[in-house]
């Protein structure tokens, strides 16, 4: 049986420990996790500070080559990260292989800026002086993920953390504990003590232990609105500096002219892979009332054949969800839908001779735009399909919810695309493309409730993770 322990200053720490069960079979036991206390917050916070100054010291290209050997690290591991994060999780192992490589892919792109300029040479109104602007480590940071990316996440926000010269205590989802000890032992020996700390646990007790604390410079975190609004709260007490990505209800337009098939793969995967728990994952589905019926259509047949599954096979497109509380959450949204009169057409019933946390894909229609299905983020495998008389109409319901992360939508016409692209409110925006994933060199995060309005990912991660200095040097000696 696996064993994690946190890891603070550069030493395993045990403690009180919490059992693992795999999601899909829940009399299968995974592993142990250690749960840190406020003491062990406070230690990882201080070990962090301490080692700031000397991992800054060591330079933008040495920390580059650092994170080159993190990423060939996690490339010889993909089987071994993919094998816990799935059975810790319950996301297929073809999901979970994919990401674990793309971890590995984050840590080698955050590796190449060592080599990449951090600063601008500003003409300056005297003549003798040489003005400019650098960036400079933001310090020690708080890196808070959630379970549903057990390895991406953490990756997309750490690897950029420690180019730019910051140490962390990172607090994994407390479903995902096993998947960030397997992480963080792959970078525990290649970085100075003290510069990366994993502190495991709840929310309540370990995650709000490094809210609340004075010493940190910045969080980043990725979870739910209502936490992600506590932080910010917080904030304002403490001065420290905020990264929030906080969720979607993520639309997709099907216009007339849009090829349906195509759609009908897209919508799919977006909504169902993962079992739906995913901030971008395709939640409602507006369609023009010209294709409503054909689109339906195909869109039930093509659901009757995803394989509800085992997520240790190959061929399972759809696992179990995380939890039994999650699982609950979930029929909890689709008993609503049905109380406020939406028509199920697929899905709903979890076949109780399953031993895990299965949801069957679920699909309503007869939805209105201020059902609560329609409104709130669900984070499960659940359609809610509404119909629209125009494109005009379908962005208006498509930007009439309180969040705005991603948005799809699905059209022959340039025209149409274009107008998508300039009216719909989400910080992620693509065209007969799903609503799910965007490509780690791009910027990640969204609008409205779904973000701090700040960006992940790619370039925009200096933009957080550093702070800007301002320098201008004029010679003593003066111009003769």
């Amino acid at each position: 049986m696996m064993e994690a322990r946190n890891y603070i200053s550069g030493a395993w720490i045990g403690g009180p420990t919490l059992e693992v069960f795999y999601p899909a079979d829940v009399s299968r036991s995974v592993g142990r996790y250690s749960e840190a206390n406020e003491d062990d917050v406070q230690h990882a916070i201080e070990a962090a500070i301490a080692a700031q100054a000397g991992w800054k010291a060591i330079g933008f290209v040495e920390r580059g080559n650092i994170l080159s050997m993190i990423a060939s690290r996690i490339e010889h591991n993909v089987e071994r990260l993919a094998e816990i994060a799935t059975l810790e999780m319950g996301k297929p192992i073809g999901e979970t292989r994919g990401e674990a490589l793309r971890a590995a892919a984050i840590f080698r792109y955050y590796s190449g800026e060592g080599f990449r300029s951090i600063g601008d040479v500003i003409p300056a109104a005297k003549p003798d002086t040489l003005q400019y602007s650098l960036r400079e480590p933001l310090g020690t940071m708080a890196i808070i993920t959630p379970w549903n990316f057990p390895l991406a996440i953490p990756a997309w926000k750490i690897a950029p953390a420690l180019v730019f010269g910051n140490t962390i205590v990172f607090k994994p989802g407390e479903l995902s504990s096993l998947s960030a000890f397997l992480l963080v032992e792959l970078m525990a020996d290649v970085l100075p003590p003290g510069v990366i700390n994993l502190v495991m646990g709840k929310g309540s007790t370990v995650g709000e232990a490094l809210i609340t604390h004075r010493q940190l410079n910045g969080i980043s975190f990725t979870g739910s609105r209502q936490i992600g609004q506590h932080i910010a709260a917080t904030a304002v007490e403490t001065g420290v500096k905020v990264q929030l990505e906080m969720g979607g209800k993520n639309p997709v337009i099907i216009a007339d002219d849009a090829n349906l098939n195509l759609a009908v793969d897209m919508v799919v995967s977006g909504a169902f892979r993962s079992a739906g728990q995913k901030c971008t994952a395709t939640s409602r589905v507006i369609v023009l009332e010209g294709v409503f019926e054909s689109f339906k259509g195909l869109l039930l047949d093509r659901v009757a054949s995803v394989k509800l599954g085992d997520p240790l096979e190959a061929d399972t497109y759809l696992g179990p969800v995380v939890s039994a509380h999650q699982r609950e959450k979930i029929l909890g949204y689709v008993a609503v839908g049905a109380r406020d009169g939406a028509r199920l057409l697929a899905g709903g019933a979890v076949d109780p001779e399953r031993a895990g946390y299965f949801v069957a894909p679920t699909i309503f229609e007869e939805v209105q735009p201020q059902d609560t299905i329609a409104q709130e983020e669900i984070f499960g495998p659940v359609i809610a399909l509404l119909k629209a008389a125009s494109v005009a109409e379908a962005i208006a319901i498509a930007n009439n919810v309180r969040f705005g992360l991603s948005a799809s939508v699905f059209t022959s016409s340039l025209d149409t695309a274009l107008r998508f692209v300039d009216e719909i409110d989400a910080g992620m925006v693509r065209v007969n493309e799903e609503t799910a994933g965007v490509e780690l060199q791009a910027p990640f995060g969204g609008v409205k409730d779904s973000s701090s309005h700040s960006r992940e990912q790619g370039r925009a991660a200096i933009e957080f993770y550093t702070r800007t200095k301002t320098v201008a040097l004029r010679p003593a000696y003066g111009r003769s």
